[in-house]
Formats: structure tokens, C-alpha cells, sequence
């Protein structure tokens, strides 16, 4: 299996940032030159949507690698509408791309499909979707991401306390990662409680939404009683924090996934309630999906199930190098 310089610890410094890494990363630290062609090839982006920042991100820098390459790409976009995306993956089988990658979506609902297109015999490969069908999934190293973020709630809140957290999307793998590995860090700290019933997070109005939620909630819970809020992306994170911050109540701190770049502006802001967010590196993460593809077509068959781009996690001591990193 091909291995990087993240190949012997998940946490590494990089300046003044905490890069989350593992053992299964692949080519994503080589450089660009070697990279085989796509001339000639047509590569299917089929995006669940392209709505947030990490799915723009994700989106161009596919388009921008798969031209750099001399590839054709197709693009389609479902809107984050499931019924679009069955519509949307059924499609790709009749246009026949010589390689398609899936970005995100829910195992169950994508699945049958993904298996079509496998069937089909075009190559398939998934970005945060670790489908029994893809020869590839390319995706953030989850589980350090997890245990990283828990961690870091722990600590800021002294391992006490009373915890909301929303798990509206356990149905999405990485997310359920997220999530397990909350609950796994929780079982050392039982002093540590997530309040019952748990938040659901939606789309769309996610911000919106999560305010709300969040807004209704602090009628119930004075000060003291709540120590954190936890999200497994840091959408419903940023509408959980605007409502913190109208509400006075920043003594209460977020924690989410994905670096979006409003939650790290409220990081940087005095007595904000963002305790930390793991920055993804979505740009990175679509442009080595790409690499992978071009490998594979190329006749490279020993890539990694999965090649794990690494995050970093972003606290207000930190903020201004995660950003330097990330080219935010």
C-alpha cells in the first residue's frame, strides 16, 4: 500500500497547527507531476449538492484537476435531494463516463445505485462515502477528527457537565464516526452527559434551524447547566453559536467539523462560544479524488481503499495558521 509522511502518527505539527492524519493515506502529499493524464477521458463529479463551503471546495477543485489534467469532466448536482440523486446516479450509467466519483450522500439511499454502476463497469469512486462499490474514498480521517474534537470538549468543559448534541445524520458514515467516537471518549468521563432527547439537525435551513433549537433550549437550561453544544458538521454549529451570542450566553461553547469559513470568523471574535471546529480541507480532498481516478485509469491497481486527507484542529490560539494552511 502506498504510504506519506502521515504514515507513522495521526497527530502531527505542522507550525502551530494539529494536523489529524493516519496510516492510510496515500499519494495525497506527492507531487503534482506525478500525476497521470486524463486526455481523452470523461469523469462524472455527481455532487449530493453544492451548497455549503466544504461542497463547493470539494466540487471545483474536481472540475479545476480534472481540466488541469486534460480530462472532460461532467458535472451534476442533486440539490441534496435524495430522489435527485437516484435520478442523478441512474443517469451516469447511461452516459457512460469512463470514471465517475460520488461526493457524500447516505449509504442506504446511494448504495443500489453506486452497485449499478459498478455493475455497469465504469469505475467508481466516492468522496466521504465508503461504499462496498467504490474502488476508492477519498475522506478525511474520521475517527481522528472524532476522538480530536471530543477530546478538545472535554477538556474546556473539565470533563463536567451537560452536553447538546445534534445527530440528525447518523445515516451519513462520517458523521456516524463522528458521533461514535463523542460517545466512546464520553464513557471516560461520566460526569460528562448528553442531554436526552438528542437535537436533529436538517437541510436545508440548517442554520436557521438549529438556532431555533438552540434559542428554545436555553429558556429550559440557566446558566451553568450546559456546558457545551457538539455537531457532527458545523452548519447547525454556526446557527447554535449566533443563537449563544444573541442570547448572552457564549459561556456555553460549539464544537463541530468542517472549518466553514463563518464559524472560523466567530472563532477569532472575543468571547465568542466557538470552542473549536476540525477544519476539513475539502479543496484537497477533491483534487486527490481526482488523482486517484487518473492513477487508476492509468493501470495503478493497488490504491488504498480509502486515502485520508488530513484536518486540522482549529481553536482561537491556532486559527490564524489554520487559515494560512487551508489558504482561507
Amino acid at each position: 500500500m502506498p504510504c506519506t509522511f502521515f504514515s507513522r502518527s495521526r497527530f502531527i505539527w505542522l507550525g502551530a497547527a494539529l494536523l489529524l492524519g493516519h496510516a492510510a493515506v496515500s499519494q495525497a502529499a506527492e507531487g503534482d507531476d506525478a500525476v497521470p493524464s486524463l486526455a481523452g477521458k470523461r469523469i462524472a463529479v455527481s455532487m449530493t449538492g453544492t451548497s455549503h463551503y466544504f461542497d463547493i471546495k470539494a466540487f471545483q477543485a474536481q472540475v479545476d484537476e480534472i481540466k488541469r489534467l486534460g480530462g472532460t469532466p461532467i458535472t451534476l448536482d442533486a440539490g441534496r435531494n435524495d430522489k435527485n440523486l437516484v435520478t442523478q446516479l441512474q443517469t451516469v450509467v447511461t452516459q457512460k463516463p469512463d470514471a465517475v466519483i460520488q461526493t457524500l450522500g447516505t449509504l442506504s439511499v446511494i448504495d443500489p445505485w453506486l452497485k449499478r454502476i459498478s455493475k455497469a463497469g465504469i469505475p467508481l469512486f466516492t468522496i466521504d462515502a465508503p461504499s462496498q462499490y467504490s474502488l476508492n474514498n477519498t475522506t478525511s480521517d474520521n475517527v481522528a477528527t472524532g476522538k480530536a474534537l471530543a477530546d478538545q470538549l472535554i477538556k474546556d468543559a473539565g470533563g463536567k457537565g451537560k452536553i447538546l448534541v445534534f445527530n440528525g445524520f447518523y445515516g451519513v458514515p462520517v458523521c456516524a464516526i463522528r458521533y461514535d467516537q463523542l460517545k466512546l471518549a464520553l464513557k471516560d468521563h461520566p460526569q460528562l452527559e448528553i442531554i436526552q432527547p438528542e437535537l436533529r439537525d436538517v437541510i436545508p435551513n440548517t442554520v436557521q434551524d438549529a438556532y431555533s433549537q438552540v434559542s428554545a433550549l436555553l429558556n429550559k437550561y440557566p446558566a451553568g447547566s450546559v456546558s457545551a453544544i457538539w455537531a457532527a458538521w458545523d452548519i447547525p454549529q454556526l446557527g447554535a453559536s449566533k443563537a449563544l451570542i444573541d442570547a448572552k450566553r457564549t459561556e456555553i461553547k460549539t464544537y463541530g467539523v468542517d472549518g466553514t469559513p463563518e464559524v472560523l470568523e466567530l472563532l477569532g471574535q472575543a468571547n465568542s462560544p466557538v470552542g473549536a471546529v476540525v477544519a476539513q480541507q475539502p479543496a484537497l480532498i477533491g483534487k486527490t479524488a481526482v488523482q486517484n481516478v487518473a492513477r487508476y485509469l492509468a493501470g495503478q491497481r493497488d490504491l488504498p481503499k480509502e486515502t485520508h486527507v488530513p484536518t486540522l484542529l482549529t481553536t482561537a490560539a491556532n486559527l490564524a495558521q489554520v487559515q494560512q494552511l487551508r489558504g482561507d
